[in-house]
């Protein structure tokens, strides 16, 4: 699995003829793995801390890993960029009409032209680091945030195998072991508190080929989460819907 993805991206790279890879991490493991695969490929690797109001123990697992990847791969490079300021300038022009949800998605977008802004310079491409559950799952990302990307080097894999293939190519056990979380609120709320289901549980939703009437009152609910999560994200999943002429 590693060696394939590790090919697949050179390959990309080469045929886009970009010789860059850029990766914003949060101190997870979805990008702890993207990045680590990123530089096993021996392209140059820029790799993005960009904390805003961040929790600290995210903020100094991202900082570890990126000491870790400089000192393993020559071809790797590690960026701090603090938006904190450029975040709260923009949010005052929304405090008399506050929708916090959209402010926290603001985050992922700042974050996301942060990065393009570091990949043109460089001739290179914004590599995404979305797993399966979360792109094609419950679309648990930001539009034209952390999903405005390039490429998406894990997003067939599942949650499990994230955590799997970060073992084996050496993503520290505190990065591997860290409850997800998006990175978007200061109170640092985790994944699965706001989706309201564990990944493993979304796993089973997204495969499960199980007869309703033999589903515990759990297994119940979370299948409703995943439903009404799929639901109402399909517009992040799909292609822009465009309007053709003639038909």
């Amino acid at each position: 699995m590693k060696n394939k993805i590790v090919n697949w991206i050179k390959d990309y790279s080469e045929k886009s003829s970009l010789n860059c890879l850029i990766i914003g991490i949060s101190g997870g493991v979805d990008s702890a793995l993207t990045s680590t695969l990123c530089a096993e490929t021996g392209i140059k690797t820029i790799v993005v801390s960009m904390p805003i109001h961040q929790n600290e123990s995210e903020l100094l697992r991202a900082r570890n890993h990126i000491d870790w990847l400089r000192s393993k791969y020559d071809n790797a490079e590690g960026i701090e960029i603090p938006l904190s300021h450029i975040y709260d300038s923009f949010a005052r022009f929304f405090a008399d009409n506050v929708n916090g949800l959209a402010l926290a998605n603001s985050r992922a977008r700042l974050r996301m032209t942060t990065l393009y802004q570091i990949a043109q310079t460089n001739n290179g491409l914004v590599v995404g680091t979305g797993n399966k559950v979360e792109d094609f799952g419950v679309g648990f990302f930001t539009k034209y945030g952390d999903g405005g990307v390039d490429i998406s080097p894990i997003a067939d894999l599942m949650k499990s195998q994230v955590r799997e293939l970060a073992k084996q190519v050496g993503v520290s056990d505190e990065i591997t072991n860290a409850a997800p979380t998006d990175g978007l609120w200061e109170d640092s709320r985790t994944d699965e508190e706001q989706i309201g289901a564990t990944y493993e549980e979304l796993e089973w939703a997204m495969t499960s080929t199980d007869d309703v009437m033999d589903l515990t009152k759990r297994q119940i609910e979370v299948l409703r989460i995943y439903e009404r999560f799929n639901k109402q994200n399909k517009h992040k999943m799909v292609s822009i819907p465009v309007c053709k002429i003639g038909e």
